[in-house]
């Protein structure tokens, strides 16, 4: 039996891009043998997608448009789509990508061929370049630099990847996946496999992915990983207030000592550090129980809660047998 792939593909008014980009992957699947169903998850467009989706296709068997109640954000509606798929279709194995172009999509077929070798893998591509303006990158190797520092994780990965049907079922259940997606296969901790794949371009327009975005990008990344954070900030703290005491100490030694004469700023120098030891140690303590009392309180729990999300599903294609 041929194994059925789903596309999950979150789109904002960007039809036309995802009419090529589905054309693209029907050619590769044609060459390939595969064969897709393809489902878009309206993330509140303004603009309606009318015949742009009609095809023809033959290897994307069908095409469904999932309209969301409202505009939830890339990794939001990525979090729905994944748990429809898991709830209402049998699928197995999901592509998660963009539907702009910048997943290529004749690269689908390079994470399913690596999926197929590690069927218990999660398969991301890995980029080994980026297409972005000089700018976004230099701001995205900071945010990379502060992930490692803060969580001790790389940032190797974005959404570009294959899910097998057990992985999928895994994070269905995952309250994270709701704040961002592979940071949420982190959590989970599904094995993760990884191909080399370059950023390709846009098909159409500019990227909507700014400074406050890729902040707020890199805020949900790292708010996933939040206790980590806290035990990480928390010793940090206690590092330094170590090193406060130590410095203390020896100020107070020096001052006793025969001989010594301090400068008249070293009171006002060792009243500073008592106060920066304070507030260091209460920020990481707030830090640390705002993180817990979080993780008691009620969650979106995807299989469950995505229901509430979905306004209708609308099948823009479908292929006559």
């Amino acid at each position: 039996m041929t194994a059925r792939t789903a596309l999950c593909i979150p789109i904002y008014d960007d039809w036309e891009s995802a009419a090529v980009l589905l054309s693209r992957i029907d050619a590769a699947g044609r060459e390939s043998g595969r064969t897709f169903d393809a489902f878009l998850l309206d993330d509140g467009s303004s603009i309606e997608f009318g015949s742009v989706l009609d095809g023809p296709y033959e290897a994307v068997e069908r095409v469904r448009v999932i309209h969301l109640r409202r505009n939830l954000g890339h990794q939001r509606a990525i979090a729905v789509g994944l748990a429809y798929l898991q709830d209402k279709e049998e699928h197995d194995s999901v592509v998660v990508m963009d539907g702009d172009g910048e997943d290529a999509p004749e690269d689908v077929l390079r994470l399913l061929e690596r999926l197929d070798a590690t069927p218990d893998h999660v398969v991301f591509a890995a980029r080994a370049r980026r297409s972005e303006s000089f700018t976004f990158r230099a701001f995205y190797r900071l945010y990379k630099a502060l992930h490692v520092v803060l969580t001790g994780m790389r940032v190797e990965y974005g959404n570009f990847s294959a899910i097998p049907r057990s992985a999928l079922e895994r994070l269905a259940a995952v309250s994270e996946l709701w704040n961002h997606y592979a940071a949420a296969v982190q959590i989970a901790r599904v094995p993760i496999a990884t191909v080399p794949i370059d950023r390709s371009t846009r098909i159409a327009g500019e990227t909507r992915m700014n400074f406050v975005g890729l902040a707020a990008h890199g805020l949900s990344a790292m708010s996933v990983h939040g206790v980590v954070i806290g035990v990480r900030l928390l010793m940090a703290s206690g590092g330094l207030i170590a090193l406060s005491l130590v410095t203390l100490l020896v100020l107070g030694l020096l001052a006793l000592a025969p001989g010594v004469v301090l400068p008249a700023w070293t009171t006002m120098a060792a009243a500073a550090i008592v106060l920066v030891m304070g507030i260091l140690l209460v920020l990481a303590l707030i830090f640390v129980f705002v993180i817990l009392q979080g993780r008691n309180g009620a969650t979106f729990l995807p299989i469950r809660d995505y229901g509430y999300y979905v306004a209708r599903v609308v099948t823009a294609f479908a292929r006559d047998d």
